[in-house]
């Protein structure tokens, strides 16, 4: 069986941790595993189906791809590719349609807000107007200014008074922006749970580094295994359920309240939870993929 992992990393960039760990797990388990490049892929059409060429030649035959659409702009058009492979039969691990709904933080308020779970408070707005306002519903400064789109901490932004928040707004450019309650009490910390295939395969607690808030493992945050509570795992599950994910990472976090979904990753990263809990998560994601069902 021939298991390809599918990387949107740039032309120069190198081999990811993640891609590289993937390849391995499926060379263990038996398989071919091979990496290849999104920027590599031409969709081609000549009235006889959708298929794609591969540096200018018929895309190698491939038994399941494992998609790695770490891209956060234009995410429709650029993840094409991943389409591309569904309409020509080619099983893939996390859908075209999951991927934009997860890359999407927006879409992602919705579909959890709809299905009742919990989430920060926070409120949507387009226009400096409303800014006022928004912080008061979501409790005061400080809070959280996201942009719709980000990836490993990036658009995610903490102020302490609506005077830098006005300056943050102006500074993401973005006609839509998220202010969400800052959780004092999490201290920087949060749960992130992997699931895949419907079952949580690891999970760790993260911390963020000094004089930062955001606990990504790319910001310097760092991981601890912990048992999880049965809560979390079923927040986790519900979630991953509900946006269709076959592979997802759901950051947790826990409030005076009890705990609120912060995030559901379609690409999430393992090198910081593997080191953390010594579990072999590549092999749980080669085994879902070549366990699905042909198109």
């Amino acid at each position: 069986m021939h298991v390809g992992i599918l990387s949107f990393r740039p032309q120069d960039g190198k081999i990811a941790y993640e891609e590289s760990r993937l390849v391995k797990a499926a060379r263990e388990l038996g398989y071919k595993g091979k990496v290849y490049r999104a920027y590599d892929c031409e969709l081609y059409y000549n009235g006889g189906g959708p298929t794609i060429l591969y540096k200018g030649k018929p895309f190698p035959k491939i038994d399941v791809m494992i998609p790695r659409v770490s891209v956060l702009n234009n995410v429709d058009l650029s993840a094409s590719v991943v389409k591309q492979l569904e309409l020509m039969g080619v099983p893939v691990l996390n859908s075209y349609n999951s991927i934009l709904k997860a890359k999407n933080k927006l879409r992602t308020l919705q579909i959890m807000s709809h299905y009742n779970l919990p989430i920060p408070k926070t409120v949507v707005i387009g226009k400096n107007e409303d800014l006022k306002e928004a912080i008061k519903k979501v409790g005061g400064a400080p809070v959280i200014i996201k942009s719709p789109f980000g990836s490993l901490g990036s658009g995610v932004m903490i102020v302490e008074s609506y005077r830098a928040a006005v300056s943050t707004v102006d500074f993401f450019g973005s006609k839509i922006v998220l202010i969400q309650e800052y959780v004092k009490e999490s201290k920087g910390k949060d749960t992130r749970v992997f699931v895949v295939g419907g079952k949580v395969v690891a999970a760790m607690e993260r911390t963020a580094k000094k004089g930062e808030f955001r606990s990504n493992a790319a910001l310097g945050g760092k991981g601890r295994i912990v048992s999880l509570d049965k809560e979390y795992e079923d927040l986790a599950l519900k979630a991953s359920g509900i946006m269709g994910l076959d592979v997802a990472g759901v950051d947790i976090l826990t409030t005076k309240n009890g705990p609120v979904i912060l995030e559901v990753n379609s690409n999430p990263g393992f090198e910081e939870l593997e080191k953390a809990t010594g579990i072999d998560v590549a092999k749980a994601m080669v085994e879902r993929a070549v366990g699905m069902p042909v198109i």
